[in-house]
């Protein structure tokens, strides 16, 4: 791929390019591809060299074996190292955030495991809130382990004083301090200014402390965590980021140094993403802000609806915070919209939970997020199943509990679908209404 010079790009007249018009062209010249306006899949295994010397630089930046010399960059090699398409689903990746780098994954978990394996060695531990998607939580608490890393755990609305003495007690120990905000299914938000603090307070600049951030349930639309301080970001772009429910993939996103140590796990690991799948992120990319601002504004709508249900004991929305103060001045302070996704608790339990679930009609059963379509599932014996009940209760996962993850449908006419599948639940007599908050 030609060399790309992409602050001409981001510029035009004098003015900075907003992320969703670049969307359209960032780092893709439609010259070098027979003046397609779209940049083609480059479904190749592996790039010829123009001479023997040519690879042999390649290499040598690829694996570390010198630096690259004023102006010099790493060509195509092999598709597991890079390639056109992710190069330039990459160089879009970096827009929304503000980030100098950034890498794409097979899924969301190849993105969080690569990333947290890149920066952790045996000794280390990670001090995560709690919270963080089944999948991660069993990595963290399950898989770690093996490695001699140990996980310790936090509540999102610990004061920051007393997390700032978790992460000095563990000191030079400490290697990550991992976060889910909004935390998965409760839409807890954790002060990343908070965890920035403590980090740098229990790391030195010969072990730092990485703050590393699942930004999921916002996306890079609504919420910017490297504007806080954090090191890395994390998505699971099979999310809001592809949208459509037609891919998995994951990416990861901080500064150049950052990212040199997980592309390199990346490489090793072979937890890239492939082309086609990268193609279809571009395509995805294009609409991004459209689909999430639509979402986010039907689901206001909805979770207001919900909050006045009688069969309805709580929400959880990031727009239903004025009876926590201390949620409240986070969202104030580092969210820029409350999204799309929606907890509650139905009146009574799990038996009425599946009911409700089971007489959706518009809304699909499904679990995943972020699509064109709404979605709903039970967390507690769906996505996060497992972990164990009573630690669950201890998160705030109930058994009454239902997510919602609300798409681009009209609002009405899912609310109706709500309003149907409530009807045909029977409340238990003996349920008492708890306080909506």
């Amino acid at each position: 791929m030609k060399v790309k010079n992409l602050r001409k790009q981001a510029e035009l007249n004098g003015r900075t390019l907003k992320p969703e018009s670049l969307m359209m062209s960032y780092g893709f010249n439609p010259e070098w591809s027979e003046n397609a306006i779209k940049c083609p899949i480059f479904q190749t295994s592996t790039f010829v060299f123009s001479k023997a010397e040519e690879g042999k630089a390649f290499f040598e930046l690829a694996y570390g074996l010198r630096q690259a010399e004023p102006g010099e960059e790493m060509g195509l090699i092999y598709s597991r190292l890079n390639n056109p398409s992710l190069e330039i689903l990459e160089d879009r990746l970096t827009l929304w955030d503000g980030a100098e780098d950034a890498a794409a994954f097979a899924s969301g978990m190849a993105a969080i495991s690569t990333s947290l394996l890149a920066l952790l060695k045996p000794g280390d531990v990670v001090l995560h809130a709690e919270p963080v998607y089944g999948g991660t939580d069993f990595f963290l608490k399950n898989v770690l382990p093996r490695f001699g890393i140990t996980a310790e755990s936090f509540s999102p609305t610990l004061p920051a004083d007393e997390l700032l003495a978790r992460a000095e007690a563990l000191g030079e120990r400490l290697a990550v301090l991992y976060v889910e905000t909004p935390a998965n299914p409760t839409n807890h938000l954790v002060d990343l200014d908070a965890c920035v603090a403590a980090a740098r307070r229990a790391g030195s600049a010969e072990r730092p402390c990485r703050v590393v951030v699942d930004n999921t349930f916002l996306g890079p639309v609504f919420q910017h965590p490297l504007k806080h301080g954090a090191d890395l970001v994390i998505y699971s772009a099979t999310k809001f980021l592809g949208g459509h429910s037609d891919l998995i993939a994951g990416a990861a996103l901080g500064s150049k140094a950052l990212m040199k140590e997980v592309r390199a796990m990346r490489t090793f690991m072979g937890t890239m993403c492939d082309p086609n799948t990268g193609w279809m992120l571009m395509r995805s990319l294009e609409t991004l802000k459209l689909r999430m601002e639509r979402a986010a504004q039907s689901a206001q709508i909805i979770a207001d609806w919900l909050r006045e249900h009688p069969q309805v004991t709580r929400t959880y929305y990031l727009g239903h915070l004025e009876h926590d103060a201390a949620q409240q001045d986070i969202y104030r302070r580092q969210c820029l919209s409350p999204g799309s996704m929606i907890s509650f608790d139905i009146r009574g339990g799990e038996a009425e939970a599946f009911a409700f679930l089971n007489s959706l009609q518009l809304i699909k059963l499904a679990v995943s997020l972020g699509g064109t379509e709404s979605l709903a599932e039970h967390p507690a014996t769906m996505t996060h199943s497992d972990i164990e009940p009573a630690t669950q209760r201890e998160m705030g996962i109930t058994s009454s509990m239902v997510r919602l993850s609300i798409g681009v449908e009209d609002p009405a006419d899912l609310m109706a679908d709500l309003a149907q599948a409530f009807a045909s639940v029977e409340v238990p007599a003996e349920a008492q209404y708890d306080a909506v908050i």
